[in-house]
């Protein structure tokens, strides 16, 4: 089995290689788009299955909304038309036609354009809204709290699989609210409900923040985000939530009775997050062996491997491992049996550390003789020697410790990779010889911002929300500020 290229000699190519070589997904034969394969998949449903879970905890219900947007709907709130223009893709026409000058080619039937363009959805905030005014006629139809499942499509020109594609995999909540303050508080919630998933299940450690009014989403009256740090210094936003004000509801004309008889427009929020955790995933945990997985995401949580000369030594590890497969089952631990003949152990060694299951325990002919079992872990490459005996419980409680150590690991990395600073020469040294998260003053313009961006490709990642106050200075202009911000190169 190839070794990959390792993270310190070309970390871009690392990641390529790992996401192919350990079946997650490949390109297509769409340019800019990929296929996610059963391994990968089976991490997204995992994913999506526990956020699903906890967006219906929360009160939320699924929908399903068109991909087909009319070109009049998604004009209908300009700055979100605006802001997502320049990736749009446009249906003009229903019907292709035999080519009357080569039979065996397809052309556009110039007689089939559509009366009306279609966009291909990038967001579904227009044919949403647009829906929620049949909806919504009096204060008793609010809350709507509604959460889709679905595709959308963004025209990259620079892709790479997971982070950035043309057609990827996401949820959009989109809620409608009756007052100001539910909105926001409906918008702090999510941010909350992502959060909790990155750090607790993801074992991913966030900055729950507000962004700076360029970076807003579209349309957006403030926007609530968590940014993570990658192992290689950039950042990665994992998760967004948007107070909308009413700017949809105005835009969409959707209208309510209120308490006191009076009619008002609709507040409301949006929210997501999509495929791209996949590659937050692998670049906060994976090393130059392969993917390292929180025992939550796993597909395979436990591999057992037999080490074997013969059938007769097969036949009696196969019954201890079958009896131990069941136990861990009984405890809800997903495990996989390999006794495959064809490869021998060390490929298959080679094979789960690659794919990233967390624990991998051997057993061979002295091992039933002593009755013990040899146990890896994946996630600091440690072998130990345990009994088989009462085994079951060892391994569940192994599996909680390296959840932990995998999250403190990602959350040590991210303090050591979190300067502060007071000048703008000290800003671009450390954002080059080390990176990560920088924590400096800043105006408050868009102007600084836009000069510092454009200067060192750093951006404003987020203003933390536990920001404490503190005079200082900003980095550019000398302006007196209060709060510090946080800046990164990011994905």
């Amino acid at each position: 089995m190839a070794k990959l290229t390792s993270r310190a000699e070309d970390y871009s190519k690392w990641y390529n290689e790992l996401v192919v070589k350990a079946d997650l997904a490949e390109n297509s034969g769409v340019r800019g788009c990929m296929v996610i394969k059963p391994y990968g998949y089976a991490i997204w449903e995992k994913m999506r299955d526990q956020m699903d879970k906890r967006f219906k905890e929360t009160g939320h219900e699924n929908a399903y909304f068109p991909i087909f947007i009319p070109k009049s709907l998604f004009e209908a709130e300009e700055k979100n038309a605006e802001g997502f223009a320049k990736e749009c893709a446009v249906v003009t026409h229903y019907r292709l036609k035999t080519d009357p000058d080569n039979p065996k080619k397809l052309i556009v039937d110039p007689e089939a354009k559509l009366e009306e363009e279609l966009i291909v959805r990038p967001t579904s905030e227009a044919i949403i809204w647009n829906t929620y005014k049949n909806w919504i006629q009096s204060y008793r139809d609010l809350p709507i709290l509604i959460n889709q499942w679905a595709n959308v499509v963004r025209w990259e020109m620079r892709t790479r699989l997971f982070l950035r594609t043309a057609e990827f995999l996401w949820q959009e909540g989109h809620t409608a609210h009756a007052t100001k303050e539910e909105a926001v508080e409906e918008t702090e919630k999510m941010l909350d409900v992502y959060a909790d998933f990155a750090e607790n299940f993801m074992a991913i450690p966030v900055i729950r923040g507000i962004k700076t009014p360029s970076e807003r989403f579209a349309g957006a009256d403030e926007t609530y985000c968590i940014e993570a740090l990658m192992q290689d210094g950039k950042a990665l936003q994992a998760g967004t939530s948007h107070f909308l004000g009413q700017n949809f509801g105005k835009a969409f004309d959707v209208k309510f009775t209120n308490r006191e008889g009076k009619i008002e427009h609709a507040w409301g929020t949006s929210w997501g997050t999509s495929t791209r955790l996949m590659g937050a995933l692998i670049m906060t945990h994976s090393d130059d062996s392969g993917l390292v997985l929180p025992p939550t995401l796993a597909p395979i949580q436990v591999v057992i491997v037999p080490i074997f000369k013969g059938e007769e030594q097969l036949q009696k590890i196969d019954e201890v491992a079958y009896n131990l497969q069941q136990k861990l089952k009984a405890r809800g631990i997903s495990v996989k049996y390999d006794n495959r003949t064809e490869n021998k152990p060390g490929w298959k060694f080679a094979e789960y550390e690659l794919k990233g299951v967390p624990v991998r325990i051997a057993i061979g002919a002295r091992d039933l003789e002593n009755k013990t079992v040899e146990i890896a872990r994946r996630d600091n490459l440690t072998k130990e020697t345990q009994p088989i005996e009462n085994l079951e419980v060892y391994i569940e409680n192994l599996l909680e410790t390296i959840q932990k150590d995998i999250y403190q690991k990602a959350l040590n990395h991210r303090a050591e990779h979190t300067t502060k600073v007071d000048s703008y020469e000290e800003f671009k040294r450390v954002l080059e010889e080390k990176g990560g998260f920088i924590s400096a003053h800043w105006d408050g313009t868009a102007e600084e911002e836009e000069q510092i961006k454009n200067e060192t490709k750093a951006t404003i990642r987020c203003i933390p929300l536990d920001n404490p106050l503190e005079d200082g200075i900003s980095l550019i202009s000398g302006k007196p500020s209060k709060q510090r911000v946080i800046f990164a190169k990011s994905y």
